[in-house]
C-alpha cells in the first residue's frame, strides 16, 4: 500500500485528521482519493450505488483547508477530512437534494442546513451526498430498505441486503462500510441510523431528539428526527457530535435542550440493565444467542455490573402499541416545507402523491404509507395529542427511566436494534456497537442506550464498552 492508502484505507476520522495536521498527507489528496474510490466502487459498473451525487467545491473546499494549515491555521480535529451526507440534507454547493424521491430529483435548497454550517466551520470537507430509503422509509409498507426512486436499489457492502425496516441511512452506513469516506452523517426517526451501521458493521450514534439542529433537513417526524453520525469507531462518533451539537435558533428544540456533562469514566462498576421482555427476547434465535452471551460474559469480566433482566415495565404494551405519530406529524411537517419552497413545483404531500400516480414506475411498491399520511387529521386532532401523549409514557416515563431506576442501572444494553421503537419514541440517545458475527455468520451489534439528554456520559460509556467487545466485520471490497 502506498502511504496515502494506508492512511486512508484503516484511518479513522480522527487519525486522517491527524495526518492531515501532521503533514502526512493533505486535504486536497485525501479527497482525491476518496473521489477516485467512490468512483470505482460505487459509480462502476455494479458498484454500490450508495453515493448520488458528488460535490462540485469537494477540491476546492480540500485547498482551501490544506491552505489554511499551511497559513497556520487549524480548524480543529477535523479539519481536512472528508464526509459525505444522507440525500435529505440542504447544502449550498448546487447539488440537490431528493430525499430519494422521483418527484424532487432536481431540488436545488434554496439554503444550507445547520448541520453542515458546522461542519464547514469545522474544517470538514464534503464529498457528496448518500442515497436512502426514499422519504426516510415512509412511502410503502413493503419497500425494501434499500430503494429509493430517484437512485433505484444501494447495494450492501457485506454483499447482503438492506430489507424492510432496516433503516434509511442505508447508504451513509454504506459508505464508510467501503471506506468511501472517514465519517458520514445520517438521520433517524426510529431506526435509521442504528439498524443500517449494526448491518454494515459500522458505529452509528442517533443523539437525543433536540440537542442537534434538524434546519435545512427534509423532515419524517420532528418529534423524533434526530441527525448523527455513522462511523468505524466511537471515538470518532464522539468527535463528530462534539462539532454538531448545540442551540440553533432556527430549531427551537435545539434551544431547551441540555445535555449533561460527563466525567469521563471506567467500565469497572457500570452498571448495564439488559431489557428482555419483548426487547431481547423479540429479536433472539439460536444463532445470536451465543454472542450475546459472550457480550454480557465479556462486559463482566471487565468490571460492568450486568443487571439481567432489567426490563421496562411497559414493554408488553409498548411492543403492542400503534400510533397515528410518524403519519400526521409527516404530513403536516412535509407539507409546511413544500409550501415554503415549492420544490419541483410540489407545494404538498398530496402533489407528490399525484405525480407518483402520474409516474408509476417511480413508485414500484406503491404509495400506501404516503397516501395514509395525507389523509390524517393533524397535529391538533385529539387523536394524535392522545397518541403522541402514549408514546412519550410508554417509552420514557414508564419504559427507559422506569427500568434504569428499578434496577439501579447507568444505561440499557440490548441485541441488535431491539429497542429502536423504544429509542424514537422517547427521543433517547442510542449508540450502535458492532460485535463480530452470529453464529450463522450475519453481523452482529449491539446498541446502548440512556435517558435524554445523557449524550456525552453515554458516548463515554460507549467507548469503554468497545473496548470490549467492539469487533467489525470488513468488506471484501479491493
Amino acid at each position: 500500500m502506498s502511504s496515502i492508502t494506508e492512511i486512508l484505507h484503516s484511518g479513522t476520522a480522527r487519525s486522517i485528521g491527524a495526518a492531515i495536521a501532521a503533514g502526512k498527507i493533505t486535504s486536497t489528496e485525501a479527497t482525491n482519493w476518496y473521489l477516485a474510490r467512490i468512483e470505482r466502487l460505487s459509480f462502476g459498473e455494479g458498484g454500490l450505488n450508495c453515493v448520488r451525487s458528488i460535490s462540485p467545491l469537494a477540491l476546492e473546499a480540500a485547498q482551501r483547508a490544506d491552505a489554511e494549515l499551511a497559513a497556520g491555521r487549524s480548524r480543529g480535529p477535523l479539519h481536512g477530512v472528508p464526509y459525505l451526507i444522507k440525500d435529505n440534507f440542504f447544502t449550498a454547493d448546487g447539488t440537490y437534494a431528493s430525499a430519494g424521491s422521483k418527484a424532487l430529483e432536481h431540488f436545488i435548497p434554496p439554503y444550507q442546513a445547520t448541520v453542515v454550517q458546522r461542519l464547514h466551520d469545522a474544517g470538514a470537507v464534503l464529498l457528496g451526498k448518500t442515497n436512502l430509503t426514499e422519504f426516510a422509509d415512509f412511502v410503502s409498507d413493503n419497500m425494501p430498505a434499500e430503494f429509493s426512486g430517484v437512485a433505484g436499489v444501494v447495494r450492501h457492502p457485506l454483499g447482503l441486503q438492506f430489507g424492510r425496516g432496516q433503516g434509511s441511512s442505508v447508504g451513509s452506513a454504506a459508505a464508510v462500510a467501503a471506506r468511501l469516506c472517514a465519517f458520514a452523517i445520517g438521520s433517524e426517526t426510529q431506526n435509521s441510523i442504528q439498524a443500517p451501521a449494526v448491518s454494515s458493521s459500522i458505529v452509528g450514534f442517533k443523539p437525543s431528539v433536540g440537542s442537534v439542529s434538524r434546519h435545512g433537513i427534509i423532515p419524517l417526524v420532528p418529534s423524533q428526527d434526530s441527525p448523527g453520525p455513522l462511523t468505524l469507531n466511537v471515538d470518532d462518533a464522539a468527535l463528530v457530535f462534539e462539532v454538531l451539537q448545540g442551540a440553533d435558533m432556527h430549531d427551537t428544540a435545539t434551544l431547551g435542550s441540555h445535555l449533561t456533562a460527563s466525567q469521563g469514566g471506567t467500565l469497572h462498576g457500570l452498571r448495564i440493565g439488559v431489557p428482555r421482555r419483548f426487547i431481547a427476547d423479540a429479536v433472539m434465535n439460536e444463532d445470536r444467542k451465543p454472542a450475546f452471551d459472550d457480550v454480557l460474559r465479556m462486559l463482566a469480566e471487565a468490571g460492568a455490573v450486568i443487571v439481567d433482566p432489567c426490563d421496562l415495565p411497559s414493554a408488553e404494551q409498548l411492543a403492542d402499541v400503534r400510533s397515528c405519530v410518524f403519519r400526521t406529524e409527516f404530513k403536516a411537517s412535509l407539507d409546511a416545507m413544500l409550501q415554503a419552497l415549492v420544490p419541483c413545483g410540489m407545494s404538498s404531500m398530496a402533489d407528490i402523491i399525484a405525480w407518483n400516480r402520474e409516474h408509476p414506475e417511480a413508485i414500484p411498491y406503491g404509495q400506501s404509507l404516503l397516501e395514509a399520511a395525507n389523509a390524517s387529521t393533524g397535529v391538533l386532532s385529539p387523536q394524535y395529542i392522545d397518541d403522541r401523549r402514549r408514546d412519550v409514557a410508554l417509552s420514557l416515563d414508564a419504559g427507559i427511566r422506569s427500568a434504569l431506576l428499578a434496577g439501579r442501572a447507568d444505561l440499557l444494553l440490548s441485541p441488535m436494534t431491539a429497542a429502536a421503537k423504544c429509542t424514537g419514541k422517547a427521543g433517547a440517545p442510542v449508540v450502535a456497537i458492532p460485535v463480530g458475527a452470529d453464529q450463522a455468520g450475519n453481523p452482529f451489534g449491539v446498541t446502548v442506550l440512556a435517558q435524554p439528554g445523557q449524550d456525552f456520559a453515554l458516548l463515554r460509556a460507549a467507548l469503554e464498552i468497545e473496548q470490549v467487545i467492539g469487533q467489525r466485520t470488513e468488506p471484501n471490497l479491493d
